[in-house]
């Protein structure tokens, strides 16, 4: 064998070498990506909503309220006056991602949007000795604005999250702040549900399938290792949404009779097929808020903002563009 034959084997050897290491890299890598997402799929799942949200010029950020880390998404185009910021509340045992449709449809729609989970939910902290009740979230909200600096805004709120955006609407009702309220499946009027209160902290699978039917118009099937994580996050997080839900369960701070001092364009969105709170409490709001907007979403549940976002989404845009 000649040198120069010795020395092209030797750069074919090493070029083989590297590929060998740059596969097995790729090879534990994508190992380590599979088992993060059987052990962690929600978490991956969220992650990967980051992504898609970042790329939409949607950014994921973190502000200090009342000595609390809270979590928020913010985009879109600079808020004007004709055009105010869009904030957006979500619900019991929601976070920020959820709303990624609607952020998505606002920041198209040319509108500065931000959705912030509140004390206790999604990325924001977590204090033991919170109450986590309305009231103590509707100061959460209050303080997040301040924080920020937003005055004249446009206010969003979903189940338990429209019950403490009607809070921050009736306590800055004088200042005016508020410019238009959206109402989606809201709670915050006394009615006695049918179902098991307790379902909202799944930790079993049978609990988790009951839900599931309550949340859901056609349940999805999920994987034997998702619905796990679920309740896996359950059994760890659980502990603040029974507080939430002890706390609206007493009925101190229900909104009945107060309605009436909304003075606001005030919008009401409802799934026709909600299982958790009923239309007729819809209706009831409708009633008590005499200048409000009602829309009846056929087919739709609970989850509307998320499954029906496609329907949901344009109408709510309309109304706070005034169309």
């Amino acid at each position: 064998m000649t040198v120069e034959m010795a020395e092209k084997q030797e750069v074919a050897g090493g070029r083989l070498r590297w590929w060998l290491a740059g596969a097995g890299v790729f090879v534990a890598v994508l190992v380590a990506f599979v088992v993060y997402g059987l052990l962690h799929p929600l978490r991956l799942a969220n992650e990967a909503m980051d992504v898609r949200l970042e790329w939409a010029g949607i950014h994921s950020r973190y502000v200090m309220v009342d000595g609390y880390s809270i979590h928020y998404y913010e985009g879109g185009p600079a808020a004007t006056a004709e055009r105010p910021p869009v904030v957006l509340v979500h619900g019991l045992g929601g976070y920020a991602e959820q709303w990624a449709p609607m952020m998505l449809q606002l920041a198209k729609a040319h509108r500065r949007v931000y959705a912030m989970d509140l004390l206790g939910y999604g990325k924001s902290a977590k204090p033991m000795d919170a109450a986590y009740s309305v009231p103590e979230e509707a100061g959460i909200v209050q303080g997040f604005l301040k924080a920020k600096g937003i005055g004249g805004y446009d206010l969003v709120g979903w189940s338990m999250g429209g019950w403490v955006a009607t809070q921050v609407a009736l306590d800055e009702s004088q200042a005016g702040r508020v410019q238009k309220l959206v109402l989606m499946d809201s709670a915050g009027l006394r009615y006695t549900p049918d179902w098991n209160t307790n379902l909202f902290v799944p930790d079993t699978p049978a609990k988790l399938r009951a839900l599931d039917k309550l949340l859901f118009v056609k349940p999805p099937v999920l994987p034997g290792f998702v619905r796990s994580a679920v309740i896996r996050e359950a059994l760890r997080e659980g502990w603040v949404i029974q507080r939430s839900m002890d706390s609206m369960l007493t009925g101190v701070d229900l909104e009945d009779g107060r309605l009436e001092q909304l003075h606001m364009p005030v919008l009401i969105v409802w799934g026709s097929d909600d299982r958790i709170i009923p239309l007729s409490v819809g209706e009831r709001m409708h009633e008590e808020i005499p200048q409000s907007e009602m829309d009846v979403f056929e087919g739709c549940g609970h989850l509307g903002p998320v499954q029906c976002a496609g329907r949901i989404g344009p109408r709510m845009v309309g109304f706070l563009d005034g169309k």
